[in-house]
């Protein structure tokens, strides 16, 4: 789709999102949910913001198309975004943040308090992006069979190998990074930076030390995911390497029963801020119902 098409995009057909809190065990954690109108959800797609933004990530304002909560919703699925561990509400309670390991602990704890309370369909679905993406991961390998259905994961902005020295950055946020996490500006709907400065925030000081270390700790997470995964790489992403030799070697550290790999024209590594935002949540939606068809057509799902 030309970028300069996107501006005739129509609107999603909801408008319900909403504010609600989360039981994290510890801390509360924040949240935004979307709700289908007339129905119960089919599912709950679970969306992890990354590193310095925050759940509103999903819910972008600067164009109507560019929201994943209001598109699940309109498709019969329940969207929830959550302010990560360190970020939103919990950031009163632990303002350093947590680490891969503590912040899958507490995300499952917080799941479990919503599945307690909410209608979840078929299970849930995790969207993470970049950190977000990590931390998705890392869910899927402490959650057990106990912990209720894990349908898949649908990854974007992140890879196990980075493209620079991210030692020799001087941090993660900051006028030496805004190009990597952006790309060019024409990929944005107007008024997006304005806008964005709601949902920006400082990265956590634990987050921000462990970031470096995702190379080393990949593999171990990798071998324990049980469910199917799907990885997004925009056009313009910066901060990793994705060529076909990285992931290749990525693909086959993981022991997901299926991993698709996809490419995002004309999407920079902030992809569901930008103009590009709808074909990747529609994609990601349609990963979802691949994974709702073969759970319906295995014995086990039946």
């Amino acid at each position: 789709m030309p970028v300069e098409c996107a501006h005739s995009l129509p609107a999603p057909a909801v408008e319900n999102v909403r504010e609600v809190v989360l039981d994290g065990g510890h801390s509360p954690l924040s949240a935004l949910l979307a709700l289908p109108r007339d129905a119960p959800p089919r599912a709950v797609v679970v969306a992890l913001h990354g590193g310095g933004m925050r759940a509103a990530y999903f819910h972008g304002t600067a164009h109507p198309s560019v929201s994943l909560l209001e598109l699940g919703a309109s498709l019969g699925f329940a969207v929830l975004a959550v302010d990560r561990p360190g970020y939103g509400l919990s950031a009163t309670v632990v303002p350093r943040g947590e680490s891969l390991v503590e912040q899958a602990g507490t995300l499952s704890t917080a799941l479990e308090d919503f599945t307690a309370r909410q209608a979840t369909g078929a299970g849930l679905f995790l969207v993470g992006h970049s950190y977000g993406g990590k931390a998705a991961l890392a869910v899927a390998a402490h959650r057990g069979e106990a912990d209720g259905p894990l349908l898949g994961l649908d990854v974007s902005g992140v890879s196990h190998r980075y493209a620079i020295d991210v030692n020799g950055l001087g941090g993660f946020h900051g006028r030496r990074t805004t190009r990597l996490h952006w790309g060019p500006l024409r990929l944005y709907p107007p008024n997006t930076f304005r806008l964005a400065e709601g949902l920006v925030t400082t990265m956590p000081e634990r987050e921000e030390t462990e970031a470096s270390l995702w190379p080393e700790l990949f593999p171990g997470i990798a071998g324990r995911v049980r469910v199917p995964v799907r990885f997004t790489y925009a056009e313009y992403e910066r901060w990793w390497l994705h060529d076909e030799a990285t992931l290749d070697e990525m693909t086959g550290l993981l022991t997901a029963p299926r991993v698709v790999v996809d490419r995002l024209p004309r999407a920079g590594h902030n992809i569901s801020l930008g103009w590009a935002a709808r074909a990747y949540h529609l994609r990601a939606l349609a990963f979802l119902e691949e994974c709702l068809s073969g759970r319906e057509q295995s014995p086990r799902g039946a």
